[in-house]
């Protein structure tokens, strides 16, 4: 495929991130001979410095899928990564493999399991949620502030909410039963609770997940129309359709006047300037150019 070039000059982009989210979302795929099988989109969105939204395709959540991605993602103790990301097993390959990545947890996904549980335990339910909405008050106060402060802010102002989270959840987990609502959400915060309480640790991170999975919104509302993916292949191309389109959008570009164009340019695009079709870099260097009459 033509636009294969660009996106994976965006995927080498995002693997240099200091901080990677990612997520997945299954997509419905024929199989051969008839019947369908469940694939897998996932997405890859890179930091500020690596301003690219990437997806993948795999015909299953086998674990190999996000290992084989990040394969090259990599950090060193001067210079940790971070890899914000659900509570999937198939990451933890990564975080175990003492190549420098740490896991960030999501804190929507854990106020996700206790706003369920409301109708069976309402009093233990609604004081961990009001909790978590004073740790994002806090966000909201210091989102707009450099990663240095905002860590210190979080250090005085969050630290001692999570301490009185920690230390309720300890008390009071051995009180509810483990297969109810509760006790499941219980045991998530628990299980999780180092990767829950990353965020502290630089304040380049994120208090939740929501970059990734705002990036799958597209794609949710992409099935209810198409229905299924062609075969695997049609999953890969797909794949690259997305990175480009929502990496356009992320850049407030209108991703047909960027595709258009790319797909006019790439057939004579030197492959040594092919981080000029970036799209950060295409709306700098050559947007101008686009906005002329197109000649089809």
């Amino acid at each position: 495929m033509l636009l294969e070039a660009v996106v994976e000059a965006m995927r080498i982009r995002v693997l240099q991130s200091k901080v990677i989210h990612t997520d997945d979302t299954p997509v419905t795929v024929q199989a051969r001979g008839g019947g369908t099988y469940t694939g897998r989109f996932w997405v890859y969105a890179g930091d500020a410095q690596n301003p690219y939204i990437v997806y993948d395709y795999t015909p299953s959540r086998r674990r190999d899928g996000p290992v084989t991605f990040l394969r090259e993602f990599v950090g060193t103790p001067e210079a940790p990564r971070y890899l914000q990301a659900d509570a999937f097993g198939g990451y933890d390959g990564i975080y175990a493999a003492d190549n420098g990545v740490f896991e960030v947890a999501c804190w929507a996904h854990a106020r996700r399991r206790f706003h369920d549980a409301r109708k069976t335990d309402v009093n233990r339910a609604h004081q961990m949620l009001a909790w978590i909405q004073q740790l994002y008050l806090i966000e909201r106060e210091v989102k707009d502030l450099d990663a240095t402060t905002r860590r210190a802010l979080r250090l005085e102002k969050s630290k001692p909410i999570l301490d009185t989270i920690k230390a309720w959840l300890d008390a009071q987990h051995s009180q509810v039963l483990p297969k109810s609502p509760i006790g499941e959400a219980f045991q998530y915060a628990l299980n999780q609770w180092t990767a829950l309480n990353r965020y502290l640790d630089d304040g380049e991170l994120s208090i939740d997940n929501n970059v990734a999975e705002r990036s799958l919104r597209g794609i949710a509302l992409g099935r209810k129309n198409y229905l299924f993916m062609g075969s695997d292949r049609g999953g890969r191309a797909a794949a690259i359709l997305y990175s480009l389109i929502h990496s356009a959008k992320h850049h407030d570009l209108d991703p047909f006047v960027y595709l258009r164009d790319l797909l006019l340019r790439i057939p004579t695009h030197p492959n040594k300037d092919i981080h000029l079709l970036l799209p950060d870099q295409w709306k700098t260097h050559l947007l101008p150019e686009a906005t002329a009459p197109f000649k089809l």
